[in-house]
């Protein structure tokens, strides 16, 4: 579904930390022109939004990859989440599931429609919950926000100047002592039998996530950033990854 012309506002009774902008933000450029088939046409949600082609996507490892991401998070999950992009599928159900009372999860996209998509797959109401028009390179909401930041599978798609402003600003919003969970590509072992798939299916489809396999993601972190790797790990022949990074400062 393509952006509405109406701004999509925090879920009731639950004031985000990310400040709505007064209009619709534009769709960039990139996006446009490379991903409109995935995200912004009109029947893009209704399409690829489907539990077997997501899972297709990610080689049989979609509930794998799911299941790392909350490991992070306990069933009694406390303090403010912030979800850099929608993601298609089940996460962000998953995620409402395990907030604890007085928690709190803002969830930011830079389309409209994907931020309805995900409206309707949560349960409502549910004051702990917002979702929010942000570009995720320029996040309106003050330094030290979040206890936590999830990106998953949002990096790859980003031109490298994006990336890089969109992990600094990842940092910026989380609290010292704070983490950002990554969930992403990662180069191959060389034996791995769907290494020229993969390599194909980038070429063909996602030109920027062939830097997932030349770069660590640390390489796109601001320079004079203090962090710590909590853990790295890879799944499927090293295909995915898994980083836990805390901000130490």
């Amino acid at each position: 579904m393509s952006p509405s012309d109406e701004q999509t506002e925090p879920t009731a009774n639950c004031p985000a930390r990310v400040t709505a902008s007064r209009t619709p933000l534009p769709t960039p450029d990139y996006l446009k022109k490379l991903y409109w088939w995935a995200y912004e046409h009109p029947l893009a949600v209704r399409f690829w939004d489907r539990g077997f082609l997501i899972n297709f996507i990610l080689l049989g490892n979609y509930d794998r990859l799911g299941n790392a991401v909350l490991e992070e998070f306990s069933n009694t999950q406390e303090g403010d989440t912030l979800q850099i992009s929608c993601a298609y599928g089940k996460l962000t159900q998953r995620l409402q599931q395990s907030l604890g009372r007085k928690a709190r999860l803002d969830v930011i996209d830079i389309l409209n429609g994907q931020l309805e998509n995900t409206r309707r797959k949560l349960k409502q109401p549910d004051k702990r919950i917002s979702l929010v028009q942000c570009d995720a390179s320029e996040l309106r909401c003050p330094d030290e926000s979040y206890d936590r930041v999830l990106m998953f599978f949002l990096p790859h798609e980003l031109p490298e100047s994006v990336r890089r402003k969109s992990l600094s600003e990842a940092f910026r919003v989380v609290k010292p002592g704070g983490k950002v969970i990554l969930v992403e590509f990662h180069r191959p072992k060389w034996w791995h039998p769907l290494r020229w798939w993969q390599k194909l299916v980038f070429v063909l489809f996602e030109p920027y996530a062939l830097d997932m396999w030349r770069h660590e993601l640390t390489d796109f972190f601001p320079a004079d950033l203090k962090y710590a790797v909590d853990s790295k790990t890879t799944y499927f022949g090293s295909l995915y990854q898994k980083l836990v990074i805390t901000r130490t400062a």
